[in-house]
């Protein structure tokens, strides 16, 4: 992160600071429900908290019951939650912003599942999550080729009985779900709902470049790792996200105490 982007980020007057969770502040797991923020991700996203003027949310394709597990997130917590790529909002005071869901979308849903779960029950390391708008595969445990036919097997079913679902992919998984929001929604909703000025992004994955592409010039995007991204700034790891967000904190915070 340039001086330059930091000053700028440091002098906003309401600043979002929406972050994806697997991968950008907890390693990545072969069993995804035993993911957990690494310490100094924990105590910079704290921080950051703490900072005057600053939201902090995070921002996950998971389901809002399990990144609510994950975060270790209860219900005095601070932190904004946007789970299902945005499509569940969880706000500081209220809760769960309700959603109407279609009957028939979740019978679709179960009866997609369900197949999936069938067509793939005998492939060793592919695996079907449950999601609220959808179901995702899983294949981190399964060899190359076990995992492109777990994957051609639900997409076959899914074409054939919901072509208007969308389909997301991303390390080792693909997503289905009857919900088309993306993360940039989610970063638009919240702007929009905590009245900020600027936000800050940071991704690592496939499914984050839909919010960094939504960013403007006065907003800052990163990516974790490698990959093509319209992130203006890159870092290496977790441990070096966590050390950009405590360094925001840290001139954010005592720009205000001046």
């Amino acid at each position: 992160m340039s001086d330059a982007d930091l000053t700028r980020l440091v002098g906003a007057g309401r600043l979002l600071v929406a972050l994806d969770f697997d991968g950008t502040l907890a390693p990545l797991q072969d069993e995804p429900m035993k993911a957990r923020m690494l310490p100094v991700a924990r105590e910079a996203v704290d921080a950051l908290v703490a900072t005057p003027d600053t939201v902090v949310a995070l921002v996950s394709g998971r389901s809002l019951d399990d990144l609510r597990v994950i975060a270790e997130h209860d219900d005095d917590s601070p932190l904004r939650l946007a789970g299902s790529h945005g499509a569940e909002l969880w706000l500081p005071g209220s809760g769960l912003v309700p959603a109407d869901d279609d009957p028939a979308d979740i019978a679709l849903r179960d009866d997609l599942r369900e197949r999936a779960e069938a067509v793939t029950a005998h492939l060793d390391g592919v695996w079907i999550e449950p999601k609220r708008y959808g179901f995702a595969v899983h294949t981190r445990l399964a060899d190359a080729e076990t995992g492109e036919r777990g994957r051609d097997a639900v997409d076959a079913i899914v074409r054939a009985n919901a072509p208007h679902w969308r389909r997301r992919t991303g390390h080792n998984i693909a997503e289905y779900a009857f919900r088309h929001e993306g993360k940039d929604a989610a970063v638009a909703a919240l702007r929009e709902r905590e009245g900020a000025d600027a936000a800050l992004f940071a991704g690592d994955d496939v499914t984050d470049e839909d919010a960094l592409r939504s960013l403007g010039d006065g907003d800052l995007g990163v990516r974790v790792g490698e990959g093509a991204t319209a992130a203006s700034v890159r870092v290496a790891d977790i441990p070096a996200m966590a050390a950009l967000l405590s360094r925001l904190a840290a001139e954010r915070a005592a720009a205000r105490r001046e």
